[in-house]
């Protein structure tokens, strides 16, 4: 059996985008600093008009989600909705 190395960890940020809640997934080198490099990252994008609620490493729950496609991916679809085909 092969030994796998996992390199990267997700992050989960919670933020609130002209007041309402937002969840952000994102992977990050292992080792990279999580949450100072997420949330500069989400004021280039979202501007002042995003307020960092929380930055966390993903529960293992989470992550199999995520990894499954079962969760938002895209910072720019925070509610992984889906538009009308």
């Amino acid at each position: 059996m092969a030994t796998f190395f996992k390199t990267s960890r997700l992050w989960v940020v919670h933020y609130t985008w002209r007041g309402r809640p937002r969840r952000w997934f994102k992977a990050l080198p292992e080792g990279a600093d999580g949450p100072a490099l997420l949330a500069a990252e989400l004021m280039d994008v979202q501007g002042p008009l995003a307020r960092v609620v929380e930055i966390r490493p993903a529960l293992p729950q989470e992550e199999t989600d995520y990894l499954r496609g079962n969760l938002p991916k895209n910072i720019l679809c925070p509610t992984g909705r889906r538009g009308n085909p």
